[in-house]
């Protein structure tokens, strides 16, 4: 039976939800509200995951939108998952020597026009709609369509994302005009609408992922793109019309559990590496709490730093996945791993050398959805299409400028991606949906929820609710809600450790007891959303 204790009721953290038929958990409560209202109308989970990322593309804009990428698992009941690409490429005029060409040395700015592939989220959707989905998309639309050309109150924690990043919002006249009110950002109870979102959406619903690559609002994108110096084409929109493909989840082995990844050129692999990393120790309630932060810490440096050097489109990697999954690189990263200081990353080899929405959904019929959509940084690029109401992501600023790198910008190419869905199974049956949203984050994020899960034993929420810490860039981060006592012993083992300013990452949860076949979902409290189910 999965762990449904809890140690007290006192304090500010929620209880697991428990539900008999489905269950749903989002980071948004109006995009929680419009998932489950379709899954009482009779949809089935891809139904309500549809119509959960197309509210939260208008409730969460700092988080997600139709001009993103998107990664999804799906386990029909009964049925191997498969894993769907809906990310985007390059345009074929890019390359390393273009770039450079007009500017560009070391890297690419978020605010770029480079930094915009062709956005693939829309691709994704209608694909998945088309395959999985019972209900139409105008009925999976309407409550998006509601809030985008009607008004929605800002929540919370949107609204502390929106103060946060109303300074570069303000560098662009037309993000100005759509997120800020007299310069200002919008607060939490402010009504905000964005009916040219709105006029979007009800063209996809009526004409499909044409209305988006192809015609008006693609010629609209390119000349857009084109007047702030991007290399884009209306060739290169169209081609992302089919754009979204199918592939084979990769996998791992944790705890007797089975862990499951889309692969690149997403950062599952990360995941899955340090996941393979920590499982070459004991990290059950014997070990200290300055151990096991000090462990993440080092296990997850080693995994970003190989993602770092050879995660990219699958075309252009030069190590096999299965060689970076195998007991015998985690071996040999782990042997690197001194448990009473920080050292630097190394390769498994030894050679010398942001923002987002997840959604989790299990339908009455056991069907699963792990789903999740992104801009990368907040409000993407900043770039949003006066004509059209589309604000562009920003995914191509993960694109190195160095020729000969597996990352490097190349025409039509995907970039490595830091957003990734995951999904557990127990002895080959689906037990559960999970995901953790915050950029760079998110490997890292997924390694410490299963780790509380199925190392301490923590129940779901509680898993979800754990302080939590980032070793990235040098710089050990930690929440505020740690003891005191544990900064010091970090750094006393070399660490530079720094106070979290925002929450690290948000998760969502659903899992299905064995024992009892209810569902158990947990919704971050760092996040406005909640779980909910029937």
């Amino acid at each position: 039976m999965i762990t449904t204790h809890r140690s007290t009721f006192f304090g500010p953290s929620r209880p697991t939800l428990f539900a008999r038929d489905a269950a749903i958990a989002t980071s948004h409560p109006l995009a929680t509200a419009a998932g489950l209202e379709v899954l009482q109308a009779g949809g089935n989970a891809m139904d309500a995951a549809l119509a959960v990322v197309a509210a939260q593309c208008v409730v969460e804009p700092a988080m997600t939108g139709i001009g993103g990428d998107c990664f999804v698992l799906y386990a029909p009941k009964g049925k191997p998952t498969v894993a769907l690409n809906g990310s985007g490429r390059a345009p074929m005029a890019a390359s390393v020597a273009a770039l450079k060409a007009a500017g560009l040395t070391t890297e690419i700015p978020r605010t770029s026009p480079h930094a915009i592939t062709v956005p693939g989220a829309i691709s994704a959707w209608t694909r998945l709609h088309a395959d999985y989905a019972t209900l139409p998309l105008d009925r999976l639309f309407a409550r998006a369509i509601d809030y985008a050309e009607n008004g929605y109150p800002i929540a919370q924690r949107v609204a502390f994302d929106w103060a946060d990043d109303a300074p570069l919002l303000a560098q662009d006249a037309n993000a100005s005009a759509f997120f800020l009110k007299d310069g200002k950002p919008l607060v939490a109870g402010d009504r905000h609408a964005q009916p040219l979102l709105g006029q979007r959406l009800r063209d996809i619903a009526a004409h499909g992922a044409a209305a988006f690559y192809e015609g008006a609002t693609a010629q609209s994108l390119v000349r857009y793109l084109n007047s702030l110096g991007g290399l884009h084409t209306e060739e290169d929109f169209a081609a992302m019309t089919n754009g979204a493909f199918y592939t084979t989840p990769i996998a791992t082995e944790y705890r007797g559990y089975t862990v499951e990844e889309c692969p690149p050129n997403g950062q599952g692999l990360a995941a899955l590496m340090l996941l393979n990393i920590l499982r070459e120790f004991d990290l059950g309630e014997g070990m200290s709490l300055a151990d096991r932060v000090h462990l993440h810490a080092e296990a997850g440096k080693l995994a970003y730093y190989n993602r770092d050097a050879l995660l990219a489109d699958p075309a252009a990697m030069t190590v096999p996945v299965e060689t970076l999954l195998s007991r015998d690189t985690a071996r040999r990263l782990a042997a690197r791993i001194d448990m009473g200081r920080a050292l630097p990353p190394a390769l498994w080899d030894e050679p010398e050398h942001k923002d987002t929405v997840y959604i989790s959904v299990v339908d009455r019929d056991g069907n699963m959805v792990s789903f999740i959509n992104s801009l990368f940084h907040g409000y993407g690029s900043t770039r949003i299409d006066p004509e059209t109401g589309v604000l562009l992501h920003s995914r191509g600023a993960s694109f190195r400028l160095i020729e000969g790198h597996p990352n490097a910008i190349a025409p039509g190419k995907r970039p490595m991606h830091t957003i990734i869905p995951g999904l557990l199974r127990k002895d080959g049956e689906a037990l559960g949906v999970f995901g953790v949203m915050g950029g760079q984050y998110q490997a890292s994020g997924q390694a410490a929820l299963l780790s509380g899960l199925f190392d301490r034993h923590l129940d779901v929420q509680m898993a979800v609710d754990a302080p939590r810490a980032f070793a990235h860039d040098g710089v050990l981060e930690i929440e505020p809600t740690w003891p005191d006592s544990l900064r010091a012993e970090l750094e006393a083992r070399g660490h530079t450790v720094t106070a979290a300013v925002e929450p690290l990452g948000g998760a969502q949860i659903i899992l299905r007891d064995p024992a009892s076949g209810f569902l158990l979902a947990g919704s971050d409290p760092r996040k406005d959303g909640c779980a909910m189910g029937f």
